[in-house]
């Protein structure tokens, strides 16, 4: 790799000369997992390491801004001399994967252009770029193999879910058949929209007919819906700081200003949140009320009665993202049920709590809203799978969809205090009360490299730089109670928590 000072290269090789640990120190290949580095390949150690390195980088592991291991907790890591290491980043700054900074080290490069335009006074915490890819860590939840689990992750283990009500669902949607010879209803299946009308004003407070719902396909289409119907490039919307990288992604992608509003333990900062809507005027603000991703928390009937006086006042539509509804106390406030939908559009959906793959959501909104999100579905799907809709129907209906919430909710209480004590065992403190599905914690180290260094472990986290609109490093990360409870994970965090403190110190 082609050094970028002298200064870099002579720093780098007068390192190289120092006394080199004791084999007896340093871990054996043989101790590391199998897809990593071999004695007999082809390859040199430092071609195979770069590889790897590689790999996670095109993967999005390791997302643009995230820093490489230091040289010397790279090496004691893979059990390799310091100058193998040293080669194997000089191959990835080669390939245009890593870039290095004096005196700092390495980091992934982000091989986007910057964005220009749109420029916001130096006091405006405004932020205009996605943070750190927000495939990171989606890829990681569809990779299969050796991986040994996904505390990061944002879904409910597969021993938590019920297959067997799934498939007679499913077998009940199938006996009328007649359906699937012909388009469904644009506005989604209408025995669905009646059991969720009954669902919203009978256990949540929020009063809709059938026809100011509308079905998607999943959660996530509902809120891109709604984006794409009530915003334009160019438009500010206000998000959760911290909240989910997907919804800063979208908005970026859609050619959206983000404009960050600080999260704490009651709600949004409403000062800030004031603020930012006196200097920009957004459109819209997309938030979540109960059981916060990723700190989770709720918001607070005084912060949600401030939230909706400033969305009068200043004529902003407040999206409320309602994913995990159904681990939620149903009494929780609702912006929706206070506001009677006249500023509030409400999504939620059913992969948190029926299965991951089954892609049933939806929103539901005032009636001209309502119709205009029609008219994006119709753009965008033309209709939404009525077979898996009559399906989550008939389980409503029967009472089959509460009766499981209820039992993973008994599991996720038990799971919780448990989680909580092997955390703070770990070495962890917690920056909000462990509430709902989620824990946010605080490492006390760099967030970003425990993940990396966690990965080669076959862990999946989720570090807290992924949770902000505007890319920094954080210390905190997010960990779900369900997926948290294997005690070789915390084992292993607590032993790499201690080598990074030990190796890198502040």
């Amino acid at each position: 790799m082609p050094t970028q000072t002298v200064n870099l290269y002579c720093e780098r090789h007068q390192y190289n000369n120092r006394r080199q640990p004791s084999p007896k120190r340093m871990n054996s290949p043989r101790d590391l997992p199998a897809h990593l580095l071999r004695d007999g390949s082809a390859h040199t150690l430092g071609q195979q390491l770069a590889a790897w390195f590689g790999e996670r980088i095109r993967l999005r592991a390791l997302a643009p801004g995230a820093r490489l291991p230091s040289v010397r907790a790279c090496a004691h890591t893979h059990g390799v001399s310091p100058s193998t290491v040293v080669a194997a980043y000089d191959l990835l700054q080669a390939q245009g994967l890593v870039e290095a900074r004096r005196q700092r080290g390495f980091f992934v490069r982000d091989p986007r252009p910057r964005p220009t335009g749109h420029t916001a006074p130096a006091s405006t915490p405004v932020a205009l770029q996605a943070p750190v890819d927000a495939t990171a860590l989606i890829r990681g939840m569809f990779q299969r193999g050796p991986a040994q689990g996904g505390p990061g992750l944002g879904t409910l283990p597969e021993p938590w879910l019920d297959g067997s009500l799934i498939e007679r669902a499913l077998r009940r949607a199938i006996g009328g058949a007649g359906d699937a010879l012909r388009y469904g209803d644009p506005a989604g299946d209408p025995p669905l929209r009646e059991a969720l009308a009954q669902r919203l004003a009978g256990e949540l407070g929020i009063a809709a007919t059938p026809g100011q719902i509308v079905t998607t396909v999943g959660a996530t289409q509902a809120l891109d819906i709604v984006a794409r119907t009530l915003l334009r490039p160019g438009d500010a919307v206000l998000v959760d700081d911290p909240g989910w990288a997907v919804e800063f992604a979208r908005f970026t992608q859609l050619g959206m200003r983000l404009l960050p509003v600080p999260r704490g333990p009651q709600g949004p900062d409403l000062a800030v949140l004031e603020q930012l809507l006196q200097a920009h005027r957004p459109r819209l603000y997309a938030t979540v009320s109960v059981l916060h991703n990723p700190t989770g928390q709720s918001l607070s009937l005084a912060a949600a009665h401030q939230v909706l006086k400033l969305a009068d006042t200043y004529d902003l539509t407040i999206v409320e993202d309602d994913t995990y509804a159904w681990l939620a106390p149903a009494h929780a406030p609702r912006l929706a049920a206070l506001d009677g939908l006249q500023r509030t559009v409400y999504v939620s959906g059913f992969s948190k709590i029926l299965a991951p793959n089954w892609r049933v959501g939806y929103a539901a909104a005032s009636p001209a809203l309502a119709q205009r999100f029609i008219d994006t579905k119709l753009v965008m799907t033309l209709t939404s799978p009525a077979l898996m809709e009559r399906a989550v129907a008939w389980c409503l209906d029967q009472g089959l969809l509460r009766r499981h919430a209820e039992r993973v909710a008994e599991r996720l209480q038990a799971a919780r205090p448990r989680v909580t004590r092997l955390a703070l065992e770990a070495g962890c403190q917690y920056a909000t009360p462990p509430q709902g599905l989620f824990g946010w914690v605080d490492t006390g180290v760099d967030a970003d490299v425990l993940a990396a260094r966690m990965a080669t472990q076959g862990w999946l986290l989720a570090p807290g730089s992924l949770f902000h609109a505007s890319a920094q490093r954080d210390s905190r990360m997010r960990i779900n109670f369900a997926s948290s409870q294997d005690p070789r994970f915390w084992q292993q965090f607590a032993a790499t928590r201690r080598e990074l403190i030990r190796v890198e110190p502040g």
